[in-house]
């Protein structure tokens, strides 16, 4: 049976809040089906189902998140920009966590902190789109206009599979349950083991100087694990006997990784919010004092640990505003160029009124151009309001262009790099150079110190997608692949495979 529905949050709000409360607000970025009653038979289905996550790692999350926002950690939110249903394979999914885990570690070895790793996997299938219609050029050279390609968890690519089919909500569900129940099966069985992070998936880097740079990285842990065996250190801690020969679970081989997705599709989301006990812990600690206490159960999201409000959905008015407020669930909000100062502040008053640590991550993403003219005063009015947030950096959303890079080393060790900027290449395809990216990086952490603030995570796209030659996603110049605009086109993908995608799947 589904559980009991969810009563209004303690959150401070003024208004009453149930998961369904978002119906009486306008919805950006609807979802138009053509058979209301197909719809709900679907989403009675996903309301009867299990949950993908569960409290105690939403509540895990929220700790850890506190310690980002206490600059004891730093977070690394990283994964597709849209996941896909035929991408769901052990390959992909492998490469794609090998990923997360080598930024990581280069994160770790460069900071000496550790490192919040949530992925952009497990239900990021939807996103938004600027129009909800193109026009398509048929083989007969005829143009007809179709809705929008929404991505796989509402219609199909082909133009012939565009109208919004419920079921494909259900599949989602059971595509984000089958991709979460591998990943569990890859950390629980040594994958994420520090005694061999060659393991992990860099098949893509071509530079030598950065596959060298790695392996320095490496070759200085395995010096470092070895001389702690040496002395003697606690089996646990060094890793023991190898997890398939009775081993223990140790710090060098357990790591969190969570879940999370653009909290698109809220018919999606309200069904699989449930009315959930607070764990015992929390409510002790809560009883403390050191947080105002709550009631002993609260409506969590259960598809994810951590959801995303888009740049295109937070209107404080707005369907997507009203639901998030009421999830206990730590969340995101995108601030890019069209926000306001006094905007973001009014928002940060809706969906953390209680002024909660580690509910709320501020996820920046402006452009290297504008991020100037933008950051600091965002910062400056989140500071005088009192708010407590982290602040991520995701520098990969530019003007006109769609970003997915692999593994750049060099991204996470600050190089100083050239600037880029965007650019039509000598193949027409919009792209642009990697040291751009680096750059909004570097002018995020210099805006930061000069506000007195602190930067507490990064927020990246990349895909463990390759091909035959072992490339992946070719979007854009330079990088790990050492990528050149001849290159381009090897795996330049889009939405729909058509340049002028780029800017509409922008979130």
């Amino acid at each position: 049976m589904s559980s009991a529905a969810p009563q209004s949050p303690s959150n401070g709000a003024n208004d009453a809040w149930s998961p369904s409360s978002w119906r009486s607000k306008p919805v950006a970025q609807p979802v138009i089906y053509p058979d209301e009653t197909k719809l709900k038979g679907v989403l009675d289905k996903i309301q009867k189902l299990p949950p993908l996550v569960s409290p105690g790692e939403i509540e895990r999350l929220r700790h850890q998140l506190i310690q980002v926002q206490n600059n004891q950690a730093f977070l690394l939110h990283a994964g597709d920009c849209a996941e896909s249903f035929e991408a769901c394979t052990q390959e992909n999914i492998s490469n794609k966590i090998g990923l997360i885990l080598s930024f990581s570690l280069i994160l770790i070895w460069g900071a000496r902190m550790p490192i919040v790793r949530i992925g952009r996997i497990a239900g990021q299938y939807a996103k938004p789109r600027s129009s909800p219609t193109e026009k398509i050029k048929g083989e007969d050279g005829t143009v007809k206009e179709v809705p929008s390609f929404r991505g796989d968890n509402v219609n199909g690519l082909s133009p012939n599979d565009r109208e919004p089919d419920p079921q494909r909500l259900l599949s989602a569900y059971f595509y984000s349950t089958t991709t979460l129940n591998y990943v569990r099966s890859l950390l629980a069985s040594g994958f994420a083991s520090l005694n061999n992070p060659r393991d992990w998936s860099l098949s893509h880097v071509r530079s030598p100087a950065l596959r060298n740079e790695f392996e320095t990285i490496s070759n200085g842990l395995a010096d470092a694990i070895d001389f702690c065996r040496t002395i003697g250190a606690e089996p646990s801690f060094v890793g023991g006997a190898a997890f398939e020969r009775g081993g223990a679970h140790g710090v060098l081989s357990d790591v969190d990784l969570y879940t999370s997705h653009e909290g698109l599709m809220l018919d999606y989301e309200e069904a699989l919010t449930r009315n959930l006990p607070i764990p015992a812990s929390v409510l002790a600690t809560q009883a403390s004092g050191i947080q105002a206490p709550v009631s002993t159960s609260a409506p969590y999201n259960t598809s994810a640990h951590f959801l995303w409000v888009g740049d295109r959905t937070r209107q404080l008015t707005g369907a997507h505003i009203e639901y998030f407020r009421g999830i206990r669930n730590p969340i995101g909000v995108k601030v890019g160029p069209s926000m306001k100062p006094d905007e973001l502040v009014q928002l940060l008053d809706v969906v953390n009124p209680s002024r909660e640590d580690g509910k709320i991550t501020l996820i920046t993403r402006y452009g290297a151009d504008k991020i100037d003219a933008h950051l600091a005063g965002h910062i400056e009015a989140v500071q005088s309001s009192g708010h407590p947030v982290i602040w991520v950096c995701d520098p990969m959303h530019g003007k006109y262009a769609r970003l997915l890079v692999a593994l750049g080393v060099e991204a996470l060790l600050i190089k100083p790099l050239c600037l880029g900027s965007t650019l039509t290449s000598s193949t027409g395809l919009k792209t642009r150079h990697f040291s751009t990216i680096v750059s909004e990086v570097t002018s995020c952490l210099r805006i930061h110190t000069e506000c007195g603030s602190r930067l507490g995570g990064i927020s990246l796209e990349f895909t463990g997608e390759l091909n035959e030659e072992g490339f992946s996603v070719t979007e854009c110049l330079g990088g790990s692949m050492e990528l050149s605009e001849e290159q381009l086109g090897l795996r330049y993908q889009t939405s729909d495979e058509a340049e002028e995608e780029l800017a509409s799947w922008q979130n």
